[in-house]
């Protein structure tokens, strides 16, 4: 449905993340034209944002946005990310990083992977890790970037950060306000809408106040104010595939005074995994689990036995519906975050979901009027995006011996989507991973959770065993020696911290 009144007023429904990612960027828009952005948040209603982890688009995130990478991590209690640690996933006492950045790089036109296969078969007993820069800084604690070293010879470092959400939301919402957007403080408890064109014509707030606006976009969280609530969109529910259902979040101290890892860490236990986000100063923890298999109490019990250090805060329990919305761009509604739609945060999506979102919106929008078009292109392509994340993430459940528990045995033995089936069978094969849509994850991230959880190469691209020996061993060897040479002369990840970008005392 089209509606061609020029777009003059933006409404961010909802703050937190979501809300302040889209206004900080949004903003922008206002620059050379009259274009007025509201945000109505309420301090009463809480986020559910604790520590988040990123992944490496998110650096671009605020490179657009022109933010200073030292301010930010200074304010918001950041640290640096190189990949993710996963721990008994594949069996109990397995543990693997799943990195960002490739292992070694392409030869003979293949993915490096079948290269070492071809040498692995032949005898060389290299774990593929020593061919990946961030699998073993991570390994050592270290961290530096790129421009750190600066040069051509030495390969590049690629990393995310770990955040606190809220401290980013707030200095999100000061970019944003100082590029003119308003905020309203106040709960909304009602919804108009067009009676002929079911388009969302303003929101009415508890203190009498009305927010009229031509675009709406819904950052309001699980309920979905707009989307679900008002024009009734209708979700999509993947419990069957990603049983998970609750998690009990819990901030904590670090009591040993150790650094913070620079790698965010995934620990599977009987019904779930445990996440540790390590911030500057402390961490973020939270224990995804399904109810069928575990009690709120047991799954709150296990997460306190498993922290490095005193709780700062209360638990927080969370209930969530695995899925998506039928659409996230109904009429002239676009939403955002945990209103789009929810997979747990296991491989670090969630802030790179909005940030795709916001991409998406700015690509598509038209301040001349919303368009059908629009709709169905956005609705397209995030469709696609959450398709490939959510058989990603079935993977790691998937992919799995462990069978000492009720969970594990559903999980190992489920139904997958037939995309995820065509994926493994292929690998198995010999190898083969095809990237399809511009999905997210790279042929290094689907091999280092297919290998790091047991899924065993069959053989490898035949192109691998035409190249020449002699010469291609050497350059492994080159490739072996460069890490080697940039991890032994990278500082500490904490001590790089304390000189590049110390946060701010907490109030």
């Amino acid at each position: 449905m089209t509606q061609k009144k020029p777009i003059k007023k933006i409404v961010i429904v909802g703050g937190g993340t979501a809300g302040w990612m889209a206004a900080a960027v949004l903003s922008r828009l206002k620059t050379g034209r009259q274009l007025d952005i509201a945000l109505v948040e309420s301090e009463a209603i809480g986020t559910v944002g604790v520590g988040e982890a990123t992944i490496p688009p998110f650096v671009d995130f605020n490179r657009l946005l022109e933010v200073d990478e030292r301010e930010m991590l200074a304010a918001s209690q950041g640290s640096f990310k190189l990949g993710i640690q996963f721990v008994n996933w594949g069996k109990q006492g397995d543990s693997y990083i799943h990195p960002f950045g490739a292992y070694g790089y392409e030869m003979g036109g293949i993915s490096f992977h079948h290269v070492w296969h071809k040498f692995r078969e032949a005898g060389d007993n290299r774990p593929i890790q020593v061919f990946n820069l961030e699998t073993m800084a991570a390994h050592f604690g270290k961290f530096a970037r790129t421009q750190d070293y600066a040069r051509d010879d030495l390969p590049p470092v690629n990393y995310a950060y770990h955040l606190d959400a809220g401290r980013y939301a707030q200095f999100l919402r000061k970019y944003a306000e100082a590029r003119g957007v308003v905020r309203h403080e106040g709960r909304i408890n009602d919804v108009r809408l067009d009676g002929e064109s079911g388009f969302v014509t303003s929101v009415q707030l508890e203190n009498g106040g009305e927010l009229e606006g031509e675009l709406f976009i819904d950052c309001s969280g699980f309920r979905g104010l707009l989307i679900e609530q008002a024009l009734q969109t209708g979700y999509e529910d993947w419990t069957h595939w990603l049983p998970c259902n609750r998690a009990v979040a819990l901030p904590c101290n670090r009591d040993d005074g150790s650094p913070p890892p620079p790698y965010t860490r995934a620990t599977a236990h009987s019904a779930g995994w445990q996440w540790q986000v390590p911030l500057q100063h402390r961490n973020g923890n939270g224990h995804v689990y399904c109810d069928a298999f575990m009690s709120a109490d047991e799954a709150h019990d296990i997460l306190v036995s498993n922290i490095a250090g005193k709780p700062t805060a209360d638990p927080n329990h969370l209930r969530f519906v695995t899925g998506r919305r039928k659409k996230f761009w109904n009429r002239n509604v676009v939403a955002l975050g945990l209103s789009a739609g929810f997979m747990e945060p296991l491989e670090s999506t969630s802030i790179h979901l909005i940030n795709t979102g916001i991409n998406k919106l700015v690509s598509l929008l038209s301040l001349d009027g919303v368009t059908q078009a629009q709709e169905d292109a956005f609705n397209r392509l995030t469709a696609k995006e959450y398709a490939r994340i959510r058989d990603f993430l079935i993977l790691h459940y998937n992919a799995t011996s462990r069978d000492d528990s009720k969970f594990w045995n559903y999980c190992r033995t489920m139904s997958v989507p037939d995309t995820l089936t065509e994926k493994l069978e292929l690998f198995r094969m010999n190898g083969q991973i095809f990237r399809e849509d511009d999905e997210l994850f790279t042929e290094t991230s689907w091999a280092a959770v297919m290998m790091g959880q047991g899924i065993v190469m069959g053989g490898h691209n035949a192109v691998a065993d035409t190249l020449e020996e002699v010469s291609t061993r050497k350059e492994l060897d080159e490739m072996e020696k460069s890490i080697r040479f940039v991890v032994q002369h990278m500082p500490g990840h904490g001590d790089y911290l304390k000189r590049y970008c110390p946060a701010r005392a907490i109030a």
